[in-house]
Parts: C-alpha cells; structure tokens; sequence
C-alpha cells in the first residue's frame, strides 16, 4: 500500500508492511523526531542502523518495534526473513524510498536496514555483582562518542554492564548507538543518581576503583581478582567529584609521562577495563 492510498478498512493493521516515500508521511515523522532526545524519552525508543546491527539485536533477544529499509532490499533473503519476523512478532515494517532514509538518518548515504527498538534501562537496586563481575560506573558523561566507545569496550572485555551516574548524555541518540557498533544491545545499562550509586555502593561487595588524577595507587597494582570490582570514571571536564572519590575502595591513577596531562575518558577506561579483566581475557587457539 502507498502512503498515498487510503487504507481499506481494517487493513491498517499492526504488522502490515507500507510503501513510503513521502517525507511527510506521519509514521516517518515520529520515526525522524527520534533524533530528540525529548521524543525518545516519551515513546522510549531508539533508531540503530545497519543490517548487521538489526540481526544481532534480534539474535540477542531485542524486538524490532519498526523496521525500515531501501526497496532496493526487497527481496535480499536476510531482510525478508527480519521483515517476517517482524511482522510475526506484531512490528511495523516499511519500505521506503532513499529520499526517506536519507532524511530519517540525517545522513548522505543511509544505511539501507535501520530500525526502532525499545529502550531497555535496569534498576541499580536489582543489580547484585558477582564474583569477577566487573562494572563500569560514569559520572556524568557528556559525549555521545565516549560513552559509545565505552560500551563497545564493554563488551569487548566482557563487562557486566555501564552504569550511568547523574545527567548522562542519552546512550539512545544516534551518535551513541552508532559509537557502540551493535553494543549497545549486548550490554546491560543502567541509570541512577549520584544518591542512588552511593547508598548502593555502601550495600555492595563489589570493590570501587575510582580513576583520580590525584590517585595514589597504581592502577596495575591493585588486586582485581576474586571479587566483583565497579571502575568508577568521572566527567570529560571535571573528573571525578570528591563526593564519589569517598566512595571509592581504591582511588587509581594511570602512570603517564610525555606532555599530555590527562587521556580521553574511553581511552582510559578502556585501559583501566582491560588490567581489572586481564586475568579473565585469554587469546583463543588458532585454529589447525
């Protein structure tokens, strides 16, 4: 059915596969508002793109809520089976021309697969680390691209999970999810206050390691091992405040020399993430 015709009666179905190719159809302008941050926050949903990215989405258990692509797609065996599956699952999926895609991703050369998922936030009160768990806690982050390398690095080292303290940048906008390379499905978030993160740290047997430019110990020295561990990383800007610095069973530092003062937050997490896992991580035998 083109956006132009007038649906039969009861044909408006969810799970009915449309033809678009207006800008000004209603369906994609609540899907091209989702670059607000105001209008992920009221439908609580997010966009990612890619085909790669949808799949593994749907192999880790998320549901498309709308699937977009290219007419170019129809056809492709991998996009018809997501289509069917969406549909089964009583998603809405659309065929659209290049115009809308380019105009939904606000980018010269879309991706010909992207979709609409429902956010997922868990509680930090349900949270309860393990031994070995390891968790990392941000202090109000402000970059999309950080945080999405951070959650990417995440799952690379096999992270629990990204908890974020305080006015976080949104790890829905496209500039996150897009930083995340599919991450973003695979690693639990969650969101809490600076309150909330205290009063749950006192209760928690996970050790702190916060990340301190004043720091006094090592990093590499300290003794991940046998417990659940939360790397606690402060803002771009400020770094850590001295109210979350006390929270902290450890404050660390990374020994640097050389000019620059200070490396970027996913750097350094990135660095500190992999020392806590380091007796987790081994390399895979080759292969005969």
């Amino acid at each position: 059915m083109s956006d132009h015709e007038t649906p039969r009666s009861g044909a408006a179905r969810v799970g009915q596969v449309k033809d678009i190719t207006s800008l000004s159809n209603p369906i994609v302008k609540d899907i091209r508002a989702l670059s607000m941050k105001k209008h992920r926050d009221e439908t609580g949903t997010f966009l990612a793109e890619g085909l790669k990215l949808v799949i593994d989405a749907i192999d880790l258990g998320w549901s498309i809520r709308t699937l977009i692509y290219a007419k170019a797609q129809r056809g492709k065996p991998q996009v018809e089976k997501i289509a069917a599956l969406t549909v089964a699952r009583g998603g809405l999926v659309l065929e659209v021309s290049e115009k809308v895609l380019t105009a939904i991703t606000r980018r010269d050369n879309p991706q010909a697969v992207i979709a609409v998922f429902d956010q997922k936030l868990a509680p930090l009160a349900g949270i309860s680390p393990a031994k070995d768990d390891t968790w990392i806690a941000l202090d109000r982050v402000r970059d999309p691209g950080n945080l999405g390398t951070i959650i990417r690095t995440a799952d690379a080292a096999g992270a629990s999970g990204v908890i974020l303290i305080g006015e976080t940048v949104d790890p829905f906008s496209m500039e996150t999810v897009r930083a995340t390379m599919g991450s973003v499905f695979a690693v639990p978030l969650v969101r809490a206050s600076e309150a909330e993160f205290l009063s749950w740290s006192k209760k928690s047997s996970a050790l702190v390691v916060g990340s301190h430019l004043k720091g006094s110990v090592d990093y590499r020295t300290i003794g991940y091992k046998d417990q659940p561990v939360v790397l606690l990383m402060g803002n771009e800007q400020q770094g850590l405040p001295d109210t979350l610095a006390t929270a902290c069973g450890k404050l660390a530092r990374i020994p640097q020399t050389g000019r620059a003062d200070s490396l970027n937050l996913a750097i350094a997490t990135g660095v500190m993430l992999f020392e806590a896992r380091r007796h987790l991580l081994e390399l895979d035998e080759p292969s005969a």
